[in-house]
């Protein structure tokens, strides 16, 4: 069903965010008070080198980024139901500028603990009482060539205040002022969106889909310009920021950051490159499915083999994942079954709701998730995959220390990942239907190719954004544009007619504002596959080794918390285990197709 409006979607498909605060008035109230209690921070600037001091202050700072985290989530999420209201957007912007605010406010504390020596800090790293706190000294001590003083520290802060507008605003754009027209599908006119789009790219009427995708484009074309400008000064703004913190190029940093080896990134991209010939093999196989004279971009996203997908209802598609999750053991299907009857869940889309899908921990209170279900495969696995972002919130909060249960990034898409292959695990084990098999085996090869080659592609084009802005050349939309096609012509290869339009594709990524964030979903899907076949092959142990990975938060760095689940990316077996089984399923297709 579509709904027009917020009011008509029933309460049990509207997550509950009086979990956080009762009422907006709450919110108030509590934003009004964190207002001034953060500011009792200061009193300890110049007084971090005494360890009593500095464990009181940091059990302090606890307490008020944990109330400035609820404020947060409250308010980002409520924004998030409907990016048009004012009175959402001014939330929104209040508690953003006060942890602007607050950052300005807490400069101090990274140059003061990086002046102590470092006999002192790892002292301080051995001592018990700061077991909360090892790892963020740990880094601090690491990381002591990047800390800047205190004056150049605030002067960051600030301009972190508006560098961040360049995905606000982009934001704004995507899902508020760009327009998109309505079209004529099954006789019917249809607004289009980006939830309806989609749907349309797996409309099976081929001119369904060619409208769709001329019509969307063409609202992005009409504001190439701005969005090229948005991006380019999110890009220069990361190099920015990079050189300022005394770093070589702004992928260095992030990886830094992120505590990742260069080598996985570069094995990543490596590993694409030498496997280009599974994936051009299954664009030409799918060319001859769907028997078409000419396989378009947009022709991508279609079932191959029709009447056999397995799209259902949402109560429907949370009882398949429910099944499909089972190998993780009973705790864990608890709080699955309790996210599902609680309302920790936003199901429907809006037509000012914020787009796409997500899950936003909350601390001291439980995940959230924001979907926009249609009725579609896809959506199923959607379903899934949020959960396992949740799931990875909930054993990390339950486990670690709030100083320690934000796991990093790099591990971000990994238990997401690995609850969408168990469950396409247990479909392909249990359908008889050999003309369902197909579509399931097609979905997998799909969920491959989107996943870990779409998102590697998109890793080498912000590899290539930066570089160019790095080495001072301009990134205008003509510039973007080539490029991108030119990754787009390598990594899908002859069997398909790259549309023109398929080279604006970047403008309309809003990860890109996030930068060198989408090479994780390729290395999560990688990690995913292997850690879910141990899981199936070995059983109770391989699930207590998952669990205690998804117990670690950021108690290690996130290559290390891999290997404690049975993955080391740091060598080429990962890569070329999820290559291989690539291959055997197009080989398993391909023979079902004789």
């Amino acid at each position: 069903m579509t709904y027009t409006k917020r009011s008509e979607i029933p309460e049990k498909y509207k997550w509950n965010l009086g979990d956080i605060f009762a009422t907006p008035e709450d919110w108030e109230k509590a934003f009004a008070e964190i207002s001034e209690e953060y500011k009792v921070l200061t009193a300890y600037q110049g007084k971090l080198a005494d360890s009593a001091t500095l464990l009181e202050f940091l059990r302090k700072s606890d307490e008020i980024e944990m109330k400035l985290e609820r404020l947060y989530g409250y308010a980002h999420m409520d924004y998030d139901t409907d990016v048009q209201d004012a009175e959402r957007q001014a939330r929104y912007a209040r508690i953003y500028g006060l942890f602007t605010k607050y950052s300005e406010a807490m400069a101090f504390v990274s140059p003061e603990l990086s002046a102590l020596p470092d006999e002192h800090l790892q002292s301080l790293i051995n001592n018990p009482d700061f077991s909360d706190y090892d790892v963020m000294l740990a880094n601090l001590l690491k990381g002591k060539a990047h800390i800047l003083s205190e004056r150049e520290e605030k002067l960051l802060a600030g301009v972190g205040g508006f560098s961040g507008q360049f995905h606000e605003v982009f934001n704004r754009l995507d899902n508020g002022d760009i327009k998109f027209p309505k079209i004529t599908v099954d006789g019917k006119r249809v607004q289009l969106g980006h939830g309806t789009y989609s749907m349309c790219l797996q409309h099976k009427d081929q001119k369904v889909r060619r409208k769709a995708f001329k019509t969307y484009y063409k609202s992005y074309i009409e504001k190439i310009n701005t969005l090229a400008g948005l991006y380019e000064g999110s890009v220069r703004s990361d190099c920015f920021s990079a050189k300022a913190r005394n770093f070589n190029s702004a992928m260095e940093r992030a990886l830094f950051y992120e505590q990742v080896d260069k080598a996985v990134y570069d094995n990543l991209i490596n590993c694409m490159h030498n496997s280009f010939e599974p994936l051009h093999r299954y664009i030409a196989l799918r060319k001859k499915l769907m028997g078409v004279k000419t396989l378009n971009m947009y022709d991508l996203y279609v079932a191959i083999f029709e009447d056999a997908d397995i799209s259902c209802e949402y109560e429907d598609a949370c009882k398949l994942v429910l099944k499909g999750l089972a190998p993780l053991g009973e705790d864990y299907l608890k709080v699955v079954k309790e996210a599902f009857d609680n309302r920790w869940i936003d199901v429907h889309e809006t037509p000012t709701k914020r787009s796409g899908a997500y899950s936003s921990g909350v601390t001291g209170v439980h995940p959230y998730m924001l979907l926009n279900y249609q009725k579609t495969t896809h959506d199923i696995f959607t379903i899934a995959h949020e959960m396992g972002h949740s799931m990875h919130t909930y054993y990390s909060c339950k486990t670690q220390p709030y100083s320690k249960e934000g796991y990093k990034i790099f591990v971000a898409e990994v238990a997401s990942t690995c609850n969408e292959v168990l469950l396409l695990k247990y479909l392909l084990a249990t359908e008889k239907d050999v003309n369902v098999k197909k579509y399931l085996l097609q979905y997998y090869l799909d969920m491959l190719r989107t996943t870990m080659y779409r998102q590697a592609m998109f890793a080498e084009f912000e590899q290539i954004s930066h570089a160019l802005v790095e080495s001072g050349q301009p990134l205008t939309a003509d510039v973007m544009c080539a490029k991108y096609l030119e990754l787009n012509k390598m990594y899908y290869g002859p069997a398909v007619t790259h549309n023109d339009e398929i080279k604006y594709e970047w403008a309309r990524i809003p990860h890109f504002y996030r930068a060198f964030y989408v090479y994780k979903y390729a290395t999560g899907i990688i990690s995913a596959v292997c850690i879910a076949e141990k899981i199936l092959k070995d059983g109770a142990t391989a699930v207590d080794n998952y669990k205690k990975f998804l117990s670690l938060g950021g108690s290690m760095d996130p290559v290390s918390e891999l290997k404690v689940a049975g993955v080391d990316l740091t060598t080429q077996e990962p890569f070329d285990i999820v290559t291989k089984s690539f291959q055997d399923t197009l080989s398993e297709l391909e023979e079902l197709c004789k």
